[in-house]
């Protein structure tokens, strides 16, 4: 049996906190499976699948560790989040190179644990941390995109830092995966750190670590990303969002492969390879004073990008059919049939947001159009004016384009088109080309297109 896509495990001895977490999680929306020991979670575990699995360390009849073992083993795409009561570093490590992706120190805050949630859930490839589209996979077969992954591939054997530049949505950190997944770092950990989304102050710690007492609130010591990383791949996402006080500290544990803990005295040496990414071109960055050019060039020795969506309109289809099928699992109900009409809607459209905008509007189609089959006249219902004005202008050029086409016959198939992907709706017809409703009905008759099917 399959679980849904928001379903937890929650393992913990402790029923007071086994509580409080089953009580957060279904306040957030989550299915909540419970467990009081190692044992019963294996059992639990048996021939099921959870997306998350959250589990304590240190239970009367077994080891949280062995339990994530035996979780990523039978099901490595499972994101893992250990919780420990003690501090410990060496163990938080051990757990990170075991297949954990994460781990927090008790007592926790639901803040931070909301926070660690989605990270891991978008690192483990189940779910996009911005738009909840399901990932894990880089779809297509075009020119454009086989050219991209050829380069990755190359650079993944190597143990060069890499900088990937890309617009917003495109599947950056996919990209970094697919690096990761190629080289020889490939089983040992992924860890992922947005530069964006966390708190300038808590930048620092959440890379290199802390000791005890480092700062109010630091009551144990915590080993950093870099730590956490150790013999794989740290993920820097958004690089150009960290805050330049911060970037010679980063420059130098580049260029040194060692790292100082805040607050600490002591240098550790490590063993990774970064792969940071950014959606804002970083040499104009620098160009604006607003990123340091050595951590710049320190960064870029291996430039990596990926073609928007625009530029690779043939994946289309592959990646809506990849979506539907994502989307219909975890609905539990069979994947729509989509049409070569709504299919070539959907590649007519110039999709600004990229791979991920494509999934949200996916999601939103099959959200809230259940049938067995989805066709032209949802692109009218779900996609704004605008945009299939631009649908409809982007056809104009390319069926001008097309040599022995008169302007009579475009018209006409225009008109007749944009009539079937309104459902007939003459008004909306009239809005999405910019003519008065007159012309519609005088082109109707024009034309000889049956006036009873347009309302």
């Amino acid at each position: 049996m399959n679980e849904a896509v928001n379903s937890v495990l929650v393992v913990d001895d402790e029923p007071g906190m086994r509580m409080a977490l089953k009580a957060n999680f279904q306040r957030e929306g989550w299915l909540v499976e419970t467990a009081a020991g190692a044992s019963e979670a294996l059992r639990k575990f048996d021939g099921r699948k959870f997306p998350l699995v959250v589990t304590d360390v240190r239970m009367p009849d077994g080891d949280g560790l062995q339990v994530m073992r035996t979780v990523r083993s039978s099901n490595p795409s499972t994101a893992v989040i250990v919780l420990t009561a003690f501090g410990n570093v060496p163990e938080a490590v051990q757990a990170i190179q075991g297949g954990a992706c994460d781990y927090l120190t008790k007592p926790i805050s639901f803040d931070q644990l909301h926070s660690a949630v989605k990270r891991v859930m978008h690192a483990a490839g189940n779910v996009s941390a911005e738009a909840g589209i399901p990932t894990g996979a880089i779809v297509g077969n075009s020119a454009a995109l086989l050219k991209a992954l050829d380069r990755a591939r190359h650079a993944a054997r190597t143990n060069a830092d890499v900088l990937i530049e890309a617009e917003s949505g495109t599947g950056k950190e996919l990209l970094a995966r697919f690096v990761h997944e190629n080289s020889s770092r490939s089983s040992n950990p992924f860890v992922a750190v947005n530069c964006a989304a966390v708190p300038e102050q808590l930048l620092e710690s959440e890379l290199f670590g802390h000791v005890r007492g480092a700062f109010t609130g630091a009551t144990a010591t915590k080993a950093g990303k870099f730590e956490l990383a150790e013999g794989g791949t740290l993920l820097l996402d958004e690089i150009g969002e960290m805050p330049i006080s911060l970037q010679p500290k980063l420059l130098r544990a580049l260029q040194e492969r060692e790292i100082e803990r805040l607050g600490d005295t002591r240098t550790t040496d490590v063993n990774i390879r970064v792969v940071a990414t950014t959606n804002v071109p970083l040499h104009k960055m620098v160009e604006e004073g607003r990123f340091r050019a050595d951590l710049y060039y320190r960064l870029n020795v291996i430039p990596l990008s990926l073609p928007p969506l625009r530029e690779r309109r043939e994946d289309i289809p592959a990646l809506a059919h990849f979506f539907a099928s994502q989307f219909a699992k975890e609905s539990g109900r069979p994947a729509p049939r989509l049409n070569a009409e709504f299919l070539a809607g959907l590649q007519n459209q110039s999709w600004p947001g990229n791979v991920r905008e494509l999934g949200n509007f996916l999601r939103r189609v099959m959200t809230l159009h259940d049938g067995a089959e989805i066709g032209p006249e949802h692109l009218a219902s779900e996609l704004s004016v605008p945009a299939l004005a631009k649908t409809f202008r982007y056809m104009a050029q390319a069926a001008q384009a097309r040599p022995g086409t008169s302007m009579r016959e475009f018209e006409r198939q225009l008109l007749e088109s944009t009539l079937e992907v309104t459902g007939g709706n003459r008004t909306r017809a009239a809005e999405m080309l910019g003519v008065s409703l007159r012309t519609i009905r005088n082109k109707i008759r024009e034309y000889g297109l049956p006036p009873r099917r347009y309302a």
